[in-house]
């Protein structure tokens, strides 16, 4: 079995730290089915973890690929810019929910865009805080794990974490928690632990993905939204995993009708290739000085938005 050979070849070569949850070898992908090494056929419902939004080599998406690398295949857009780079910034601005105008970053991964999200927080607000909830997964690096409310298996043994980040319970009527009490522990963090005039941002899952897919309800992101313009607090919306119709609307806070000031994208953007943003409110995503904000994405990733 090619399989169980390929396994135990990468049980000698691969950190243990990197899991194999299934381990069959894929040999070829099409839409939304696989075929292993041994020549087995599977429904994939993983999507990369919300990757694939597309399906496997997308035709559009693999035509549009081929015809950029015989183009060229990386400047750095911050050196030599071009054309495709301007224009996915112009789709992505123009899709962010609400009126206010929009500005965009690129980078590569989604942990990226929230370290990203974040300084720009820090840099509009001069503030230092950052608030989080228990069981939202916002990355592996090391202020991304700071953020993430789940030790194990992402945050075990990592430590310590950059200061100044906090966490609160996210609504959960399943669990027994209520909006009340999500937004009383909020109030609580101030009282107790920062106080809201230190505070540069709230982060938050529309749906929390590795936190057990919990929507936020209404009245708790109209609350939290209030809460901030209340205070100064810029509110992120992490749709590094619910964003480009994972949810049926193109960015999961359509649904409860709040327009953040910063939003995270990564994963099913580019339908299989590593690019992730940080749309926002380009006043407050202006706030970081010129080379303060770096983009690294390969030039044939960010054209696959013509697709």
């Amino acid at each position: 079995m090619k399989n169980q050979q390929l396994h135990e070849r990468r049980s000698k070569v691969i950190a243990q730290g990197m899991g194999a949850l299934y381990p069959l070898y894929v040999e070829k992908a099409e839409n939304a089915h696989v075929w292993d090494v041994d020549g087995n056929k599977y429904i994939d419902f993983a999507a990369g973890i919300a990757v694939t939004n597309t399906g496997h080599s997308h035709p559009r998406i693999t035509e549009a690929v081929k015809a950029q690398i015989e183009n060229f295949s990386h400047t750095c857009a911050m050196v030599t810019p071009y054309e495709s780079f301007v224009e996915l910034a112009e789709k992505l601005t123009e899709l962010a929910p609400g009126d206010t105008e929009k500005k965009a970053i690129f980078l590569t991964t989604g942990a990226e865009a929230v370290e990203n999200a974040v300084k720009v927080a820090r840099a509009h607000t001069g503030r230092s805080g950052v608030i989080a909830f228990k069981g939202g997964f916002h990355g592996r690096t090391n202020m991304t794990m700071g953020l993430t409310g789940k030790v194990a298996p992402y945050k075990a043994g990592f430590g310590p974490f950059p200061n100044e980040i906090f966490h609160a319970p996210y609504p959960n009527a399943f669990h027994g928690i209520s909006t009340q009490d999500s937004l009383q522990a909020l109030e609580d963090l101030f009282a107790c632990d920062i106080e809201p005039s230190r505070v540069a941002a709230i982060i938050f899952e529309p749906v929390q993905g590795e936190g057990g897919f919990y929507q936020a309800p209404q009245d708790f992101a109209e609350a939290v939204r209030a809460l901030c313009d209340k205070h100064g607090i810029l509110l992120i919306a992490d749709e590094i995993q619910t964003g480009f119709a994972r949810t049926g609307k193109m960015f999961a806070t359509e649904h409860i009708g709040i327009e953040p000031d910063l939003m995270t994208m990564a994963k099913g953007i580019a339908g299989g290739f590593p690019i992730s943003a940080v749309v926002g409110k380009a006043h407050v995503i202006d706030s970081a000085l010129p080379g303060g904000l770096g983009v690294l994405t390969l030039v044939l990733h960010l054209v696959v938005s013509r697709a």
